[in-house]
């Protein structure tokens, strides 16, 4: 009898105004009349004996139980499902990691094969990140209105067409045209961290979003291995063809993908929603909790002005510069390896601050010692990524992004002095791994700080400033570093440390915070 006196959970609507509604105006309506607002609240209450059943108000039995898409995520937790989903997206991210690994190894190959000048190499690698640049924003529009899921799927069969067709470029403006496509293709790659983030609990994103980026560093060592076999033998067209495979099984498998709830719950497709997590569900041998999906339509959704809105606006500014930074750096430090391995003792590179051919047009092919330091700098990820995992949910998302950021500058003074080839690699290992995992945990930071209704969005548009960040970087790893070896450190380690003080100043603090699903969510909490 015991069991009857526990108490229970009733879940109810709760009004944005509540003072404009008297006793009275609740009286003969049900939830579905008064339902126009988009917070769920629960609360305790006792469980009514069976003996006062005919005492409890007959406004009770109208009641329905609720949940949100935030609430069903939960209680079907992490399984079967995004193990699946997971594999699928991290497919994305193969691919992505691979065509900007490909950029360090294609400009030494070309400058030879082709003997182009300094700058026309700069330019190969810096088309790519003007297409990604043109398009991140475009493919973070299309996915806030029409799905993530048909974003990301045409954004990556436009890379795989456009790569695979890079492969047969006669000449160099055709290359530097097909590279520019595959850059205005891969710039949507980051949508597949939208679409996964969005299928996934509190307590898992952090550490899921996290794990996730393991497939950009085994794309990036992929990349290398396979230029180490392909390069001496079949040539850099065989290594741009090989590296679309990722894409080409993504293709494949893409049409498995469902469409996010949380995005089908925002333009009114309750029932998708429902059966999409019905699925989840099912796969994951977990029930769905009772009651009806709580569902607000928002019809405006990707515009920018939300993004500046009083709320958000500083938070935009600062990840911006955040997002620029760390690619500037992270791109940075993978063409200086190539750059500062090409050019042999660091005693001769840092000696009257220059590196100075004898010939603007002096070429050197990377060598089978060459690729192995760079696969060596290259596993770097990983135990980046190992550092960050156990930290991003322990100090919180804005700590572990400065950690990394100033760990990057400390890491990069060494090479202003005059360092062997072995300390070379080690430092530049150790570099490279926190900037990379600096770069995965602001992919968990953007999707969880801002509403579904302009996730993809920001997360584009995020993207676009990183890859300015990008376009830039070649000219200061490639060219400046020709003219001075210390004001190219200085340009990457100044950068990183007022990165990491952008980092602390953040407004809010995503960790083991909730996704909002609009900036009403936000509204009616206030």
């Amino acid at each position: 009898m015991d069991k009857w006196n526990k108490s229970t959970k009733i879940t109810y609507k709760r009004w944005t105004n509540p003072e404009q509604w008297g006793e009275s105006d609740f009286v003969g309506h049900t939830d579905e009349d008064q339902g126009t607002d988009n917070e769920i609240c629960t609360i305790a209450a006792p469980r009514v004996d069976a003996g006062d059943k005919q005492s409890a108000p007959a406004s009770d039995k109208t009641k329905e139980e609720t949940f949100t898409v935030d609430e069903a995520l939960e209680a079907i937790g992490f399984g079967k499902f995004q193990w699946k989903i997971s594999l699928v997206t991290g497919l994305a991210w193969v691919a992505d990691a691979m065509e900007m690994m490909i950029l360090s190894i294609l400009g030494p190959q070309l400058h030879c094969e082709w003997s182009l000048p300094g700058y026309k190499v700069a330019l190969i690698t810096s088309v790519v990140f003007i297409g990604m640049g043109l398009s991140s924003s475009v493919w973070g529009n299309v996915s806030d209105k029409y799905g993530r899921k048909v974003g990301l799927t045409i954004c990556m069969c436009c890379t795989f067409y456009y790569g695979l067709l890079s492969s047969f470029a006669p000449v160099y403006g055709w290359l530097l045209v097909l590279r520019g496509l595959v850059g205005f293709g891969i710039g949507g790659a980051p949508q597949s961290v939208t679409l996964y983030s969005e299928f996934l609990p509190v307590k898992a994103r952090g550490i899921c979003i996290m794990m996730i980026a393991a497939f950009w560093a085994i794309g990036a060592v992929f990349e290398v291995l396979l230029a180490l076999w392909i390069m001496p033998t079949l040539g850099w067209r065989w290594l741009l063809g090989l590296s679309t495979i990722p894409m080409a099984i993504f293709v494949c498998f893409c049409f498995w993908l469902p469409e996010s709830p949380r995005f089908d719950v925002l333009t009114g497709r309750k029932e998708r929603a429902l059966a999409t997590l019905s699925h989840i569900a099912k796969e994951n041998g977990k029930d769905m909790p009772r009651g009806k999906l709580v569902t607000l339509k928002q019809n405006e959704r990707g515009r920018i002005k939300d993004l500046f809105s009083s709320k958000y606006w500083k938070t935009t500014l600062l990840l911006w510069f955040i997002w620029f930074a760390n690619a500037f750096s992270y791109y940075g430090i993978v063409l200086l390896t190539t750059e500062l391995f090409q050019a042999g003792d660091s005693c001769e590179v840092t000696k009257g601050a220059k590196i100075e051919p004898d010939c603007s047009l002096e070429c050197k092919y990377l060598t089978a010692a060459d690729y192995k330091d760079l696969l060596w700098t290259t596993l770097a990820e990983f135990p980046g990524l190992l550092v960050i995992v156990l930290l991003v949910d322990y100090i919180g998302r804005k700590k572990s992004l400065a950690l990394c950021f100033f760990m990057f500058s400390l890491f990069v003074l060494p090479l202003y002095a005059c360092i062997g080839r072995t300390a070379l690699t080690i430092f530049i290992f150790i570099a490279r791994a926190f900037i990379s995992g600096g770069f995965q945990v602001v992919f968990v930071y953007t999707p969880e700080v801002f509403p579904t209704e302009n996730r993809a969005l920001a997360v584009g548009t995020s993207s676009a400033m990183a890859r300015v960040g990008a376009l830039i970087t070649p000219f200061v790893a490639q060219v400046m570093l020709r003219k001075s070896v210390y004001l190219t450190l200085s340009m990457y380690c100044g950068c990183c440390v007022l990165a990491g003080i952008a980092s602390l100043i953040l407004p809010i603090e995503t960790s083991g915070r909730g996704m909002q699903e609009s900036s009403l969510d936000q509204e009616a909490e206030e």
